[in-house]
Formats: C-alpha cells, structure tokens, sequence
C-alpha cells in the first residue's frame, strides 16, 4: 500500500469520526475566511460554513470589536458577489466604512425592527433563503430551542449565520457550532503615520464543535487578518467567569 493510499484512507477515516460525532460537511464549507493559525482550531481546519456561531458580548465596547470582526469575516464569507442580511434593532454599522473589510455597502441589507421578536422570527426566515450567503443578526440572547430552528434553518439552505448576542442576562446552551467572544486590543501605530493603527482583536473561541477552542491576537491590516501571536488552546470556561 503506497502513502498516497495510506493518506487517503486515514483522511477517510477522519471524516467517519467527524460524522460520527456530529460535524456535517457541506459543499460550501470551502470557504477560508483568512484566520490563519486559527482556523487550524475547527474540524478539517475549515471555517465551518452552513452553521450557526454565536458571538457574546458584555458591554457596548465588546459590541463594537465583534461588529468590526465580523465584518472582516463577512468579507471572505459574501465573496464578490454575495448578499448579507443584517437584522437588529440598534443598528449602529456606517454601512461605507465596510469597504474597509472588502465588503461593497450594496452587498448588504439591513432589516431594522423594533420588537426583539420580530427580529427573531426574521432571521429564521432570511435564514431559510438559500439566495443569502450570510444573515448577521442582532439579539439579546437565543435559548436552545431558537438555536435549533435557527441551525434546521441552515441544514437546509447553507446559510451561515452570526448571532450577536449583546449583553444577554444569561448564557444558555445552544446548537450553535461555536461560541466566540471578541474584545478589542490596543492598536500600534505604523512609525512616522498620523492618526490610529490597526483594529486589532482578542479572538477567543469559547467552544467550537468538534475543535479545539483558544485565544488569538488578530489585527486586520492589508485587507486582511494577520496574526499577532501563537494560538493559546485554552479549556472552555463560561462565560463572565475567569479560570
């Protein structure tokens, strides 16, 4: 049996197991969203695409740095010629400035609602919408059942989803494929340049389905991610508690 055939099976394997424990593949899942060492934290090192993540934040500041991340990922997840939904009720995106993250404003819709629940009841729907590649919505928090039609939503139609969850009164167990928590960093300005640096993030992976959660400095420069540091795995902890 030569290595070439070797290779192939133990890859073959590896997938066997992932099905086993619950990781579905999907054709859009080739996706690389350009996290660097941090993608080597998801199953197959592949930003999982068709899923749903879950993104928490404490206080306006958080929100603030997970709206600037998520942009950036919006970025490789819409493509050149992809759509976003953008549903909330305190939109507070200057829609011009995505250019930044290489993202046309005309790529993305915003939905502005005022009731919380009509902002849920929309997201599942947009999510049904295989026309979409990614719906960003904006919420107080998802209990487990709203996770699970949301997550049905996207088996069904590939969507990817990003719940924003801004300061919610309490962290339930969801189906979301990852939980992350973004905080912002002190950026460094070029020597000799007027005016601000880089955005630069704390990237932390509270939990992600079959992978390896962690925390990563990110800043986002040359229209890109670009890592600042090495991968710090790290054990799940809930979230407003410290080790």
């Amino acid at each position: 049996m030569g290595p070439a055939n070797k290779g192939e099976i133990i890859e073959k394997l590896q997938k066997q197991i992932l099905s086993l424990q619950g990781f579905r593949e999907t054709a859009a899942q080739g996706v690389s969203t350009g996290l660097g060492p941090l993608e080597m934290a998801f199953p197959n090192h592949i930003f999982p695409t068709g899923a749903i993540h879950e993104f928490l934040s404490p206080a306006a500041e958080g929100a603030a740095a997970t709206t600037g991340f998520m942009a950036g990922l919006l970025g490789s997840l819409v493509g050149q010629t992809g759509t976003c939904l953008w549903i909330g009720t305190r939109r507070t995106v200057f829609p011009p400035a995505l250019k930044i993250f290489g993202i046309d404003p005309d790529q993305v819709i915003f939905i502005d609602l005022i009731r919380e629940k009509d902002v849920l009841w929309t997201i599942e729907e947009a999510l049904k919408c295989d026309a979409l590649s990614v719906v960003v919505g904006e919420l107080s928090g998802i209990t487990f059942a709203e996770s699970r039609r949301l997550q049905l939503a996207v088996e069904q139609s590939k969507v990817t989803g990003l719940m924003h969850c801004f300061n919610p009164l309490k962290i339930n167990h969801t189906t979301a494929v990852a939980r992350w928590k973004i905080t912002s960093l002190a950026s460094t300005m070029e020597e000799g340049m007027p005016g601000v640096g880089y955005p630069r993030w704390s990237v932390e992976l509270l939990k992600i389905r079959n992978g390896k959660p962690g925390i990563w400095e990110l800043e986002w420069s040359s229209d890109q991610f670009r890592n600042l540091d090495k991968p710090n795995p790290a054990v799940e902890i809930p979230f407003g508690r410290t080790a």
